[in-house]
């Protein structure tokens, strides 16, 4: 049970820098008057706003703040649960929230919202809206219950008979929900990218250790071809090496010949040089009688001695000449012989020479392929870690799956929860349990303010109202009167079931203008005698201006007055 014990404030709407306090415990029932605008009202106000932040009645949170001295708005609360005292401190302008516990301050290291949220759900247990409609009833900005919505009507029922956790539980679980769908979708993804990952890997070794064992055969084959190819061509050079000894050898023999030619065609010159002159000194002899330099007569005899001497020279020469062209005839065809070891020699040396390259380009094919295979072995040692990884993928794959089976699980029973949890599940037959009984004290406090009608809330808290005489009516169908009989023997029902209950159960009923308004002389005397009814520890607070009528009839009076345009409590 919550038992509010004062509440302060200053520089609140109307008020002023001095402090209002309200001993909320002082007295069984209190009357609180005063004029209009004189602040009775600002004590409401002052009650909701410590608690939630916000006025009762429809005012901007910038009004709140005394437009006079327009700085240092603060409200005070002091309340106990079970042995615990809090007090709330709150203020605007600056801003502030305090939450005490037993002379300490909580923790804020959060945002005023959680804050907030924390007095809320884990001290008071309870909302605005529920608050409202268990504590206060007021004639202008207050919206009874049967003006609510179904939705507005269901949390406040939810509130009272403290199942909203249920509520927030089922929010939890929708949202758990949409985490194991996304969960689930992100395993199954996860396991189809392992599959395709695990076929690709496995493609690849297959592709790889065959390709590299294939191609490593392959090259040690080019090798031992090369190896071959090399060996055949030594055997070839050695051959054409062996063929051009013997040439060489053969040649030799044609060292000199150039030169016995040379000296050949020398001698042969000089003969024919020899044999023009010795003629041309025959044909002299022939040709002329006397002698062209001293000019004296040749004789028949000598001349005839001398050309016979002549042509005996002439014959031994041209003889000279014959064997010298047949020796040379000879020479020319050993030369002819020669040129032919010549290009033979140039044939099998150009030979020689192209089975060297190939020679040698082999080798060097020798060494690439080998370093190629080095290379691939090299790949294929590493590739032997592809078995890990295979296995790895498909360790994983296995985790997925067992994680995929657990969360699958996990959706079964998260719907089996959210069904419990949804407003047809265990709210529902929570509702049900107490309908009965909210209906029977509803309609007990209505016969108490002489309304001889039958009121029922189903389970959709849609009111189902009938006469005595079978006839069927609905909340608006009411005069303003008999409607706020209906919303008074609601409130009453409301604090008995949080009493029930122990939810929003306390010791405040705040009933703003009521007997103003809506309830005529009868109403009232009926509602004063179900107040004298009440439990002690209930502190009632009635706001009216019938202060002259009613002011016999509670235990404390509390008067508001307006002077110097602030308000004050006399």
């Amino acid at each position: 049970m919550i038992i509010f014990k004062k509440l302060r404030w200053k520089n609140f709407l109307s008020t002023g820098n001095n402090w209002s306090e309200v001993d909320l415990t002082d007295s069984h029932s209190s009357l609180i008057v005063g004029e209009n605008g004189s602040g009775k009202s600002t004590f409401l106000d002052a009650l909701t706003f410590s608690l939630f932040g916000k006025p009762y009645r429809k005012i901007n949170k910038p009004q709140l703040v005394n437009s006079i001295n327009n700085s240092d708005c603060l409200t005070e609360i002091e309340f106990e649960i079970g042995t615990n005292e809090y007090k709330i401190i709150r203020g605007l302008s600056p801003h502030i929230l305090e939450i005490n516990v037993n002379g300490k301050m909580l923790d804020q290291d959060g945002k005023l919202k959680d804050y907030q949220s924390i007095l809320e759900k884990k001290i008071l247990q309870v909302n605005f809206k529920s608050f409202t409609q268990i504590i206060i009833l007021g004639s202008s900005t207050f919206q009874p219950f049967m003006q609510l919505t179904p939705a507005q009507r269901r949390e406040v029922i939810e509130d009272l008979l403290d199942i909203q956790i249920f509520s927030r539980m089922n929010e939890i679980l929708k949202f758990q929900i949409t985490e194991v769908k996304q969960s689930i979708m992100t395993t199954n993804n996860s396991i189809k990218f392992n599959e395709e990952k695990r076929e690709l890997l496995k493609t690849y070794i297959k592709r790889n250790r065959d390709a590299t064992d294939e191609k490593i055969e392959k090259l040690k084959i080019s090798i031992m071809s090369s190896l071959d190819m090399i060996e055949e061509n030594d055997r070839k050079i050695k051959n054409l090496e062996s063929g051009r000894d013997q040439l060489l050898n053969d040649a030799s023999r044609y060292d000199n010949i150039d030169d016995e030619i040379t000296k050949l065609k020398t001698y042969l010159s000089q003969l024919e040089s020899k044999i023009k002159r010795v003629t041309d000194k025959v044909d002299f002899y022939h040709d002329n009688d006397s002698c062209h330099v001293c000019k004296q007569d040749i004789s028949i005899e000598h001349k005839q001695s001398v050309v016979d001497e002549l042509d005996i020279n002439i014959k031994e020469s041209e003889e000279g000449r014959e064997e010298i062209l047949e020796f040379l005839d000879t020479k020319m065809k050993l030369l002819a012989e020669c040129d032919k070891l010549s290009s033979k020699l140039v044939l099998l040396n150009g030979e020689i020479n192209d089975v060297g390259h190939n020679t040698k380009w082999n080798k060097k094919s020798i060494d690439a392929i080998e370093a190629e295979i080095l290379d691939l072995t090299k790949i294929k040692e590493k590739s032997s870690g592809d078995d890990k990884r295979m296995k790895d993928i498909v360790s994983e794959s296995s985790l997925l799956t067992t994680a995929r089976e657990e969360l699958i699980e996990r959706r079964h029973y998260n719907g089996i929860a959210y069904d419990l949890l949804k407003d047809t599940g265990i709210k529902t037959s929570i509702i049900k349990q107490y309908l009965p009984i909210m209906n029977s004290k509803i309609n007990k406090y209505l016969q108490d303010f002489d309304c001889f009608f039958n009121f029922t809330l189903d389970e959709n808290f849609d009111e189902v109202i009938k006469s005595n005489y079978r006839d069927e009516f609905s909340y608006e169908s009411f005069s303003e009167g008999e409607k706020m009989r209906i919303d008074l023997a609601l409130l009453f029902t409301w604090r008995a079931i949080s009493k029930m209950k122990n939810s929003a159960n306390t010791n405040l009923l705040i009933l703003d203008e009521i007997f103003d308004s809506s309830l005529d002389d009868n109403g009232t005397e009926e509602f004063m005698k179900i107040l004298t009814t009440l439990d002690d520890s209930v502190n009632v607070f009635v706001i009216s201006h019938k202060g002259d009528i009613l002011v016999d009839k509670f235990d404390r009076t509390i008067k508001f007055e307006k002077v110097n345009n602030f308000s004050r409590m006399v």
